[in-house]
């Protein structure tokens, strides 16, 4: 009867993605190692273990949105999901490795994009926990499926630089923003009142206004 373990040995931004995606390199070993795994599914829960890293003051007035004041860290710096991601492994005896991919988003209004938005340098310290089917033969030959515990899990520092490379790649010089529906129509249409051709002319001209004391931009 198999027993599985599972290690990260590393990630990469890919390259050649049409979304945004962070590939795990997945290690994955068997016990008994003699015994043949036909195939298994693999599904990961990927949590953000936040209270596991320190954090630069930069870092802190950053979060304040997703975790409060830093004085109230020690009740609000808590283990949050991040994402699912799922994988197939190929037929092996004792060891094999996979690829995890595990898509990523650039919209702020997404709790997990502003933590890695806020980050500057260091890790991310994650947590996966396993679950999926894995199909092996019996004695007998026949075919047999077991669940896999979720009790299986390992850890794994994920460079912030890494998540930085991948959004540069997708989103180079740039942030995603998304607004309310209403909110953009009266952007659009100052945007065309004042005959700015581009979204920075329009957010720089309001900023610009809103620092001016006797200014209140109406839009």
């Amino acid at each position: 009867m198999p027993d599985l373990a599972f290690r990260v040995l590393g990630v990469e931004a890919a390259t050649r993605g049409l979304v945004p995606l962070l590939n795990f390199q997945l290690e994955v070993t068997n016990t008994p190692p003699e015994e043949c795994v036909h195939t298994a599914m693999i599904q990961a829960q990927i949590q953000i273990e936040s209270a596991r890293r320190s954090y630069t003051v930069e870092e802190k007035t950053k979060l304040v949105e997703l975790f409060g004041e830093p004085e109230r860290w020690g009740q609000t710096l808590r283990t949050r999901l991040w994402t699912h991601a799922s994988t197939t492994l190929r037929t092996f005896t004792g060891r094999t490795e996979a690829i995890l991919s595990v898509p990523c988003t650039y919209d702020l209004n997404v709790s997990a994009a502003k933590y890695f938005y806020g980050l500057e340098q260091g890790e991310v310290p994650l947590l996966f926990l396993f679950s999926g089917t894995v199909f092996y033969a019996a004695q007998d030959g026949r075919l047999q499926a077991q669940q896999i515990s979720w009790e299986r899990e390992c850890a794994y520092r994920l460079p912030v630089s890494t998540w930085q490379e991948l959004m540069d790649q997708h989103y180079p010089n740039s942030a995603w923003l998304a607004l309310h529906r209403e909110t953009f129509d009266r952007l659009y249409a100052y945007k065309r009142e004042h005959g700015l051709t581009n979204w920075e002319q329009v957010i720089d001209r309001l900023l610009f206004q809103a620092a001016e004391p006797s200014a209140a931009p109406t839009i």
